[in-house]
């Protein structure tokens, strides 16, 4: 039996902020990004990368723009250590990169770090110790003031070794790790007793990292937490607040965005949200989120899907696929109803594209035309949040088809895979026939399964009538057809008259024996392009007593394509 609520745990207690303003606040451009993948990220793994697997994973992160990355714990390992070495003495960083290191507040720690990083061009040295109560209690035993006077002297041990990083642009930065958790008194005082040590100015300011190491309130308590120290610490133009974010709670997102909002310039986070538990922020979510808002982010995840790979490879890990932006399922639509209206906001999407890209100063018009009646002009595509194509994904992913699905996601796989663009009537009568194959399949049917499905269907469909030889021949409006076709194991001849080929040979039918219809529906299409390139017909027939069908019918010539379709349809009832 579960205890009760109030005999176990608490709630966190309110910080007391009655004027606080980030509620009100909107962001406006992206902060400065730190991937810490490489260490934070790494320490999470069951089984740590290797050199190489880091050297790949820093190679893609340098691609993706990010501009300071945390490589490691040099003093934790000789493998951390020699990583280092290797970026630093085999010219892996770019001269725009800033390389970070974290390290406790121990000198012998503190020595290996500031050894691993001689011949750097531009490092950051990350300094940490505990803070919350729990930790000061229960891990370290000390009080208070003993727990800053570990801070402070860390902090002098890295000031006096800085002399032997001559040549490197060195920043500091200080996080009082479970920020989140501690008094924010404390979290002031320890912060502002290592700002004294260091003497940060606004024109050399140091970093304070204010971590959310465990989420122990909803990430409105985390943003009340940075606005108080972005409010009440000294020489706060000396320091830029940086955010940590973790994800217990599963509000990580949520939390660095409204620390944003609360004041801090600067993010730290992994890729696809690799870390301790359940773990760090993800930082290609914040980056994206920034993006489908219209703001420069200075990260670039046009091949998403390389980056997921690379990732993978290097890690062992794998993305979940309904992991926002970059799972396999994220711009996936089972749904009948939504995959329907995902494929008209793409037709919609692709005919403005055409007009801006043809017809500028039409699109201008239209444009204006549009806003007045409350449409816009930006990506408005129902369902999806941002264009899949701006993180290399392919509109093909987008639509897939499963025994929930409707019949606009077949089309649109169809129109989409193999340029097979059904007529609605079309839609409504294929859409059913191919859920009841999928469910009786019970699982995902992909789009050459599903053109297996039509031409089975409508196609393929020879009996009780196939088509051998068809020649019209037109004058003065009358056109006369001849046609051979056999019916089951008949052979007939037959031949028609009518205002165009199909009306004769829907003549010539009713002659031989067929049964009464007439044609209620009739479109056709290129299915390819060149010497060789078919034609699709779509016919709908209509019985006396409202009975319809539709065939469809594909040859390199256009007229046999519709007389097949005819066929077709006559062979479906």
């Amino acid at each position: 039996m579960i205890s009760p609520t109030g005999s176990k745990y608490r709630p966190f207690p309110p910080i007391q902020i009655p004027d606080r303003q980030w509620p009100s606040r909107t962001l406006t451009h992206a902060p400065i990004w730190c991937s810490v993948d490489l260490r934070d990220g790494n320490q999470a793994l069951a089984v740590p990368m290797n050199v190489s697997q880091k050297l790949e994973l820093f190679d893609a992160l340098v691609q993706c723009g990010f501009k300071e990355i945390e490589v490691g714990f040099p003093s934790a390992s000789n493998t951390e250590f020699e990583f280092n070495r290797r970026l630093i003495e085999e010219g892996r960083i770019p001269d725009d990169v800033t390389i970070q290191c974290l390290v406790q507040a121990r000198e012998d720690l503190i020595e290996k770090t500031v050894q691993s990083l001689i011949g750097a061009k531009r490092v950051i040295i990350h300094l940490y110790n505990s803070t919350s109560p729990a930790q000061r209690r229960v891990v370290f035993g000390k009080t208070k003031e003993e727990v800053v006077q570990i801070a402070v002297q860390g902090a002098r041990w890295i000031q006096e070794r800085l002399p032997r990083l001559a040549g490197t642009d060195v920043r500091l930065q200080y996080s009082p790790e479970s920020f989140s958790a501690t008094e924010l008194d404390f979290a002031k005082e320890i912060s502002e007793a290592v700002m004294d040590v260091w003497q940060p100015t606004p024109e050399r300011r140091m970093i304070l990292n204010l971590p959310d190491t465990v989420e122990v309130a909803m990430p409105n308590v985390y943003a009340d937490q940075i606005e108080w120290m972005s409010r009440n610490l000294k020489n706060r133009d000396s320091v830029i607040i940086s955010l940590h974010t973790h994800n217990d709670r599963g509000t990580g997102v949520a939390a660095t965005e409204l620390g944003l909002l609360a004041g801090a310039e600067r993010v730290e986070g992994t890729l696809f949200g690799n870390g301790e538990r359940t773990g760090n922020l993800d930082i290609v979510i914040v980056a994206l989120n920034f993006f489908m808002h219209g703001m420069e982010t200075g990260l670039d995840f046009r091949n998403l899907n390389a980056l997921v790979q690379i990732y993978e490879r290097c890690t062992g890990m794998t993305v979940p696929p309904r992991q926002p932006y970059a799972g396999e399922l994220v711009f996936t639509a089972f749904s009948g109803s939504h995959q329907d209206a995902i494929k008209k906001g793409l037709a919609e999407w692709a005919t403005q594209k055409e007009i801006c890209r043809t017809e500028p100063a039409q699109a201008i018009k239209e444009g204006l035309a549009e806003r007045e009646a409350g449409a816009s002009k930006h990506w408005d595509v129902p369902y999806l949040a941002i264009d899949p194509a701006d993180i290399g994904r392919e509109y093909r992913e987008v639509i897939r088809v499963n025994s929930q699905s409707g019949k606009g996601g077949v089309a649109y796989l169809l129109e989409s895979e193999f340029g097979i663009e059904l007529p609605k009537d079309l839609q409504r009568e294929f859409g059913p026939l191919a859920n009841d194959e999928v469910d009786r399949l019970g699982r995902e049917v992909n789009a050459t399964e599903l053109k297996a499905m039509f031409w089975r269907e409508y196609i393929d469909r020879t009996t009780p009538w196939q088509l051998h030889h068809f020649h019209a021949d037109g004058v003065d409006g009358v056109f006369q057809c001849r046609a051979s076709v056999k019916r089951d194991a008949d052979e007939l001849h037959l031949t028609g008259a009518g205002n165009g080929p199909i009306a004769a040979f829907v003549q010539a039918l009713h002659e031989a024996g067929s049964a009464p219809f007439e044609i209620a529906s009739f479109k056709q299409h290129a299915l390819s392009s060149g010497s060789a390139a078919s034609a699709i017909s779509y016919i709908q027939i209509k019985l006396p007593d409202g009975v319809s069908r539709w065939g469809a019918g594909v040859d390199t010539n256009i007229e046999l394509a519709s007389i097949k379709a005819v066929l077709s349809a006559l062979n479906r009832l």
